[in-house]
């Protein structure tokens, strides 16, 4: 993660220059989503809420650009979507 290009936005979230932005998931097929957070990932099986920051890198959460079921990737497997 570069300093110079992000900041602690609070709760464990980043900000990241291509928040908001298409990008190309490089780790998952060049599959193409919307970057949602870059925020740590949580245990999914987790059924109690999160009442604290998990103590791991941050990753990038991403959406389908039409809705649907979000997914997490590194932040070194994604590129701007031209």
């Amino acid at each position: 993660m570069t300093q110079s290009r992000t900041r602690p936005l609070g709760m464990g979230h980043w900000s990241h220059p291509l928040l908001g932005q298409k990008v190309i998931d490089h780790a998952h097929g060049d599959r193409v989503g919307v970057f949602r957070a870059f925020a740590p990932d949580v245990d999914r099986g987790a059924l109690r809420p999160v009442i604290s920051i998990p103590e791991t890198p941050p990753v990038v959460w991403l959406a389908p650009e039409n809705g649907g079921l979000e997914w997490t990737t590194s932040p070194d497997a994604i590129e701007e979507a031209r």
